[in-house]
């Protein structure tokens, strides 16, 4: 029975080829946080007025339940 190699996903040799992927997925992932960075700081800022509420109506008076002594 020989040794069994451990191959692809599981290889922890970092060879070029892997290098280069990482980085590819690593600048990728850069670029696409910058873009929603400058979408967020470029974006108007809204200015919402306050919000009016009405007045809070006083609640409904709670029937009396009847006392259970006799």
């Amino acid at each position: 029975m020989g040794i069994l190699r451990a191959v692809g996903k599981h290889d922890r040799r970092n060879s070029q080829k892997m290098k280069r992927r990482k980085g590819q997925v690593k600048k990728k992932a850069r670029l696409k946080r910058q873009k929603t960075e400058r979408k967020a700081a470029s974006a108007p800022v809204k200015k919402t007025a306050p919000a009016r509420r009405a007045p809070k109506a006083a609640p409904p008076p709670a029937a009396e339940a009847p006392s259970g002594s006799d």
